[in-house]
């Protein structure tokens, strides 16, 4: 749940990252700092708590001025809750200064290293570690020094490092955690979420894992750790500021409830072909054979991605008598599961960065897998490493409980069920009832299977007609347990009370 900011450019470096961090609150945290490269040196403040606090005790300090910068909130990992353990952090004399999400494996082994090599350790955490270790193998080149040390680094890491020998140097790296670049006009703002970029500039890149930018204020420079080049993908942020802005709401919950409407014309939008009553799933069509023939599908997920699954393996098996499964991501990639010929994977994650939902993706087309996505936010590292799929582009999700993302995975399952079902699989009268609701959900409020009709329901609080998760499906030969049905009937239920009023 930790935050990244980091900003080189023209302007001051201190208003802009605290704006930074104060848009990545939602995500949990329980300290800040930030550190500040200028003309009279590096200058580090912590704070325990919310942001407020660290700002309060940057209006009684000088100092702070200068245009390159790094910020971060805390999720304690390794270490108490203190300001000793708070980013940013540095090396014994001071030099390199960083910021880290993620956990390095093999840091008491790094730690015991350094240590007989004369380094001294003030903080509990495994980002001290890491400082130091650049510092050990810095010699004049911060980015040769940032490669050289990650290679010798086990376990996941999104960084932003800066050097005071170096005053125009920005270098970042990821593996596993998300990073994105933010391209302005003569200056760049790195974030671990688009939402602090988005005041600045709508144009990004996302890091790769394995992947290390250098930034000045003029140029942009990226690569591997093994020195490859590397051409990033430019990205346009969809996100407009008034979207992760609070506005006259009480909090981000209450403002995403009530975006779920909009949010759900949003995702549906584009996807039915009125004229023709047939669904247009454009990011399918190179995949489209395979689709048709697909032998099962396995959906995965976390949380509540892996609860909108399980609605979606109700209408797969029911519409498109395709055999689905909904698998825990973080056991189907510590497991050896059975991917046969004609098994296609679906990935459901709202943020695309979710690390089991990631590694159980890789696991499956490591097996041979069909991989799909179905995401929400552009540029995700899913969407980058599945062979098709599906953006959500319901908004940004600020809150932490879901709303509008769950309800988004639903809604795109109805057109997974009629495309498939348009191959045959499904009655054409009940196809039609599907693709007419879809065109327009406040007509034929009847439920579309023959001789069970039930007037005067809102077609969303209908589970046989509105609820489903991503497209994909997943599939299991073996009998439901109760467990499972359970799960349906509370997710069901759970549709049904949160209805409109007629």
């Amino acid at each position: 749940m930790c935050g990244i900011v980091a900003y080189i450019g023209a302007g001051q470096a201190q208003p802009i990252l605290i704006e930074g961090l104060k848009r990545l609150e939602y995500r949990g945290y329980d300290s800040a700092g930030i550190a500040v490269l200028g003309d009279q040196g590096l200058d580090v403040e912590r704070a325990v708590g919310r942001v407020a606090n660290l700002e309060a005790k940057l209006e009684s300090r000088t100092g702070f001025d200068g245009t390159l910068g790094i910020a971060h909130t805390r999720w304690a990992t390794h270490g108490a809750v203190t300001e000793t353990n708070c980013h940013p952090h540095t090396d014994n004399a001071g030099n390199i200064c960083l910021v880290h999400n993620g956990i390095i494996e093999n840091y008491a082994a790094l730690r015991t290293v350094l240590g007989e090599r004369g380094h001294e350790f003030r903080t509990e955490t495994d980002t001290e570690v890491l400082a130091c270790l650049i510092a050990e193998l810095y010699e004049g080149d911060l980015e040769s020094a940032v490669k050289a040390a990650l290679k010798e680094v086990t376990g996941a890491y999104a960084i932003a490092v800066l050097c005071t020998q170096e005053p125009d140097v920005l270098v970042c790296a990821r593996k596993g955690g998300p990073l994105m670049v933010g391209v302005g006009s003569g200056e760049y703002v790195v974030a671990s979420d688009p939402s602090a970029i988005v005041a600045h500039t709508n144009r990004a890149f996302a890091l790769d894992d394995y992947n290390v930018v250098r930034l000045t204020r003029d140029s942009i420079r990226t690569s591997t750790i093994h020195n490859k080049a590397v051409t990033p993908q430019m990205l346009q942020l969809n996100s407009e500021l008034g979207q992760v802005e609070l506005g006259s709401f009480d909090h981000y919950m209450q403002k995403e409830i009530f975006e779920q409407p909009r949010a759900l014309r949003t995702t549906l939008r584009g996807r039915v072909d009125r004229d023709e009553g047939r669904i247009v799933l454009g990011g399918l069509l190179s995949h489209a054979k395979e689709l048709v023939r697909a032998r099962k599908f396995i959906m995965t997920g976390q949380g509540t991605a892996l609860h909108a699954g399980m609605i979606g393996e109700y209408l797969f098996e029911d519409l498109a008598k395709i055999p689905t499964e909904v698998e825990y991501a973080s056991e189907f990639r510590y497991r050896n599961p059975i991917v046969e010929e004609g098994t296609v994977v679906c990935a459901i994650s709202q943020s695309g960065e979710t690390a089991d939902t990631l590694a159980a993706l890789e696991e499956a087309k490591d097996k041979g897998a069909l991989a799909l996505g179905v995401v929400n936010s552009v540029g995700s590292s899913i969407s980058r490493n599945t062979d098709a799929g599906v953006y959500l582009r319901v908004g940004p999700e600020i809150g932490v409980a879901s709303t509008k993302a769950f309800t988004g995975q639903v809604a795109r399952s109805p057109c997974w069920r009629s495309g498939w079902a348009g191959a045959g699989s499904c009655p054409r009268p009940r196809r039609d009832a599907h693709q007419r609701a879809l065109r327009d959900p406040r007509q034929d409020r009847t439920h579309p299977r023959p001789g069970r009709p039930r007037p005067g329901r809102h077609p969303v609080a209908s589970i046989e007609r509105y609820t489903g998760s991503s497209w994909a499906g997943a599939t299991t030969t073996q009998p439901r347990s109760r467990a499972r049905s359970s799960s349906r009937r509370s997710a069901t239920s759970t549709l049904r009370a949160c209805q409109p009023p007629r």
